[in-house]
């Protein structure tokens, strides 16, 4: 009787572990996606500082072109959020290595003390 209580216990406590992971994943998701946001932000906001500094200078837009410079201040803001992203997917993976319990392993181990 013994083993069929901390058998009924280790899937209770996989169940807890289960909704755990699906809580962290859902804050990870959210971090990702406050990231996300505010890249695009910090791009928004070096790409009118870039536009300003050149307009200040003398340059119009004909003069460049708007899409190398967005890849460029792009690629230069997205550095530390691209190694946050990386983190956050680890993280992910972490979280989703659940281990479930093998139920028919478990009742077959003990099989004969439940029947006999």
């Amino acid at each position: 009787m013994g083993q069929i209580l901390s058998d009924v216990t280790e899937v209770l406590n996989y169940q807890d572990a289960k909704k755990e992971a699906s809580t962290k994943r859902k804050q990870i998701l959210q971090e990702m996606s406050l990231n996300e946001a505010k890249k695009t932000n910090l791009v928004k906001k070096a790409l009118a500082a870039q536009r300003a500094k050149y307009g200040a200078g003398g340059v119009n837009g004909a003069n460049m072109t708007t899409g190398a410079v967005l890849k460029r201040i792009s690629a230069e803001t997205a550095e530390p959020f691209d190694e946050k992203r990386r983190a956050n997917m680890e993280k992910l993976k972490a979280a989703k290595k659940t281990k479930s319990p093998n139920l028919l392993k478990m009742f077959l181990k003990h099989f004969d003390d439940l029947v006999g």
